[in-house]
Order: structure tokens, then sequence, then C-alpha cells
């Protein structure tokens, strides 16, 4: 196709406004991104090659951020500045129509939307996999990091859970549970503290973790076998443990061993994933069903029945009627007890099933996110276009206005949505394509009435119809008169 003096001129006004954007919000979005992560990165005597490592594998997940933005912004800047300096209305003197001049960039955009699913499909999955990795090789440098709240984590020989990490760098811990490896791998020794500190200046190759006023307990060993297995206790206002480190300090932050995380799939694996977890979680509801029918010892009733009574007027078998008096009692007492342990066994699998459900409805999103991601790119730039040539303003004035307006309201909205979509509140599918099926419709709209040379709402017509009603009720109650 030849390239018009009037394309390349529409291709360069757009492009250069694009280029421009676009490297600019990824250097902001990238130095936010350091000062998010910063404390994973400070204090280690890290190379800068590490964290222009790191920041090389993060770059490609703000791609499907910044380039919608980007579009939305370059597509408002570019066509409010031609209505603004009249070029728009000299390409309709001309017989050029909106659609004519928007052309090239709908093939540029087409191209930007293929990109971007490849990235998304592609590249971000190979990130995310690479910066996983990277995260937690650097926290086993500092034991700090590897440390969760709430949860043991396997730190030299110990084993330790803390219910809170605060202070300068995390030193500073509460309700401080220890257990310690053994080579037959029972717990024979546990040690709980209120508090405790974390110190690494004290030893070269180690960590020094100093507890305060807590428990040891040690269970003794006994030659023989006996019933009762005795432990000491010893209380402790400070205790001091030396934690090697050596194994800490020796890490290969090249090392691969993390690949088992939904962001790290292609669409194809993805899919794989939700037919496979889908399948594996029917099977768990009928697993479930069948044991909650065994339980109800439904079985053992009919073994013990020696009739059954027939209530003609309903249609239903009467199941106590067939049993004697005596028997009757206990077996209301025993439905009673296994209702209520039904009900408890009911209460924990709803919380298990939902985390399942959970964990399917991410799968779910993530792959629909891929594609969303991608029309993004070409479905803003058809609501920004028509938008720039009705509002007749160029710069950095308006325009950045109204395109941080509508692409807040399209991040903030999708992500409402996806959250109601992860626990089951909405359908993934709509969680995912809600927003991006509504602001089609407002593209579609404001590409009508731009090419109309109307504005999105006319003002003027709406206080008309608004005023009319009125106007006509007050001649009738004139006339009335």
């Amino acid at each position: 196709m030849k390239i018009s003096l009037l394309d390349r001129y529409i291709l360069k006004s757009y492009l250069t406004v694009l280029v421009s954007f676009f490297f600019i919000l990824m250097f902001i979005f990238i130095i936010q991104t350091v000062w998010v992560f910063i404390d994973e990165f400070a204090g280690k005597g890290l190379d800068v090659s590490v964290l222009l490592r790191f920041l090389l594998y993060y770059s490609p997940k703000l791609i499907p951020l910044v380039l919608p933005l980007t579009i939305l912004l370059a597509s408002i800047m570019t066509f409010g500045n031609f209505a603004e300096r009249y070029e728009f209305a000299a390409m309709k003197s001309a017989g050029i129509s909106l659609m004519r001049a928007m052309r090239p960039l709908i093939i540029v955009n087409s191209i930007a939307c293929l990109a971007t699913f490849y990235v998304s499909n592609t590249v971000i999955p190979l990130a995310e996999f690479k910066t996983y990795n990277l995260r937690k090789n650097l926290s086993k440098m500092r034991p700090a990091l590897a440390i969760t709240e709430g949860m043991f984590n396997d730190i030299g020989e110990s084993n330790i859970k803390v219910g809170r990490k605060y202070g300068e760098n995390d030193k500073l811990l509460e309700d401080v549970i220890i257990h310690e490896k053994s080579n037959d791998k029972v717990n024979h020794i546990v040690i709980k503290a209120e508090r405790g500190e974390l110190k690494s200046d004290e030893l070269q190759e180690g960590l020094q973790l100093i507890l305060y006023d807590g428990y040891r307990y040690e269970e003794v060993k006994q030659k023989k076998k006996k019933k009762k297995y005795p432990h000491n206790r010893i209380a402790f206002q400070q205790y001091t443990m030396n934690i090697d480190l050596r194994s800490f300090n020796d890490i290969d932050l090249n090392e691969t061993n993390y690949n088992n995380t939904y962001k790290m799939q292609n669409v194809a694996e993805l899919s794989e994933s939700i037919d496979s977890l889908s399948v594996g979680f029917v099977s768990e509801i009928e697993g479930f069903a069948n044991t909650v029918y065994l339980r109800t010892g439904i079985k053992s009733l009919d073994r013990n029945k020696t009739t059954l009574a027939h209530n003609k007027f309903e249609g239903r078998i009467a199941f106590l009627d067939g049993f004697e008096t005596s028997q009757k009692a206990r077996i209301i007492a025993a439905a009673k007890r296994n209702i209520q342990m039904q009900l408890n066994s009911f209460s924990n699998q709803k919380n298990l099933f939902f985390v399942r459900e959970k964990v399917i409805n991410l799968h779910r999103l993530w792959r629909d996110d891929k594609f969303v991601n991608a029309y993004a790119a070409i479905m803003l730039f058809f609501v920004g276009a028509p938008l720039g040539a009705i509002i007749r303003k160029g710069g950095f004035g308006l325009p950045i206005v109204v395109a941080l307006l509508i692409f807040l309201t399209y991040h903030f909205a999708g992500t409402l949505f996806k959250n109601s979509a992860e626990d089951g509140s909405l359908h993934p599918f709509w969680g995912a394509w809600l927003i991006s099926i509504v602001l089609t419709a407002v593209g579609l709209v404001a590409t009508v009435r731009a090419s109309r040379d109307k504005s999105v709402f006319d003002l003027e017509r709406l206080k008309l119809n608004i005023k009319m009603p009125f106007v006509l009720l007050m001649k009738k109650i004139k006339n009335g008169k």
C-alpha cells in the first residue's frame, strides 16, 4: 500500500508523541519499581548488575500497563492538535473523513496489539520466572527476608516461626517458635519465646538470634521403650542461638528451581492447568459427597431395620417407624451428633473449596488478561482519537487530564471486577472483559459523533429536553386558567 503525504504526516505526529511518552512513563514506573523493592536489595553488597538484571526481568510486566496509557494519551493529543489547529477541518473540506485519517494509525495500533499479546504470552511468563527465582535467591542472602510471618521457615538447622517482624530491617521478632532439626527427623527440641532479635554482625559466617522470656523443651530419649516419654523444660530470660549461614552466603543468583506459578505460563499451559484443576476440583467434590454419605450411617440403618413403614398420604418412607421404640432414642441422639459433625466438616471443607475455586479463577483471569491487554491497545485508540477530535484541545493540558481520567477508570474498574471474579462473585470472563466491553461501546459512540461533528454530550439539547416538560406544563396551567 502506497503511503500518502498525509499518512506520513499523521504517522509522524502520532509516533513522536507515542514513543516519547512511552519511554517517559516506562522510566517513571521503573523508578517506582526500584522504590517498591528497595528493601530486597539494600544492605546486601550486591553489584549494580544484579539490580539492572532485576529491572530487565521486571520491565516486560510494565508494558501491558504503560502501552495502553501511552496509546490513549497519544491519540487524544494528536487528534486534539489536529482539531485545535483546524487541520482536521481542512481534511474534511478535502473529503477526508475521520476514519480515513485514522486508517494508518489503525494499522500501527493493530501491530501494537499483536506485539502486546506476544509480550504477554511469551516474554512476561519468562520474565516472571526469572524475577521470581532471583527474588527467592536474594531472600536467602538475608535471613530476615526469608522469615515470613505466621508460618514456619527453614533457616539453617532450624525451622523458625514468628508472629510479627518489626524494627529496622525487620530484626525484631515477636512470638517466636523454633523447632531444631535432628538426624531422625523428629522434633526433639522446641523453643518458644515472647521476643527475639536478629544480629548478623557478631558472627562472620552466621547469624546470632537472641531470644527473651521463653522456654526450651527437649524430649529425653531412653533406651528402653516406656509408655511415658519424659522431657525437660527450662525457662530463660535470655537465650542466644548461633545459626550457621554458610549455605546462605553461598548463593547462586542464576539458580532457577521455582517454576510452578500460574504467572509463568502461557495461554496453552494455562488452559491445560485449568482443565486439570477443574477435573481435580470436581473429583474432590464428588469424593467429599461420597464421604458425607458414608458418614451419615444410612447403610448401617438399613442393616438394622426390620420393616419399612410407608406413608400412603405423603408417598414417603417413615424410617423411624421401622425400628423398635428402644432404638429410636439412640438413633435420634446419634443423628444429632452426626449432623453437628457434618456441619463442622462442611465449614472446613467450604473454606478448602473456596481456595481451590479461587486458584482456578486466577488461572482463568490470567489467561483472559493476556487477550485483554492486547485488545486494550486498539480499543483505547478508538476511545482517544475521536475524543481528541471532539474536545479540540492539544498540548499537555486537557488531553492529559482526560487521558488519565479514562485510564484510571479503566484500570481501577478492571481491578475491581477481577477481585470480584477471584472469589466467585463474578464470572472470570466478565471480570476480565466487562470494562473493555463498556469502553468499546464508548469508543463506538464517540467515533460516530466525532464523524458527524457532534460532541459526546449535547448539553444544549439535554437542557432543552429537561426544560420542555416544565414549559408544556406551564402552558397547560395558563390555558386552564
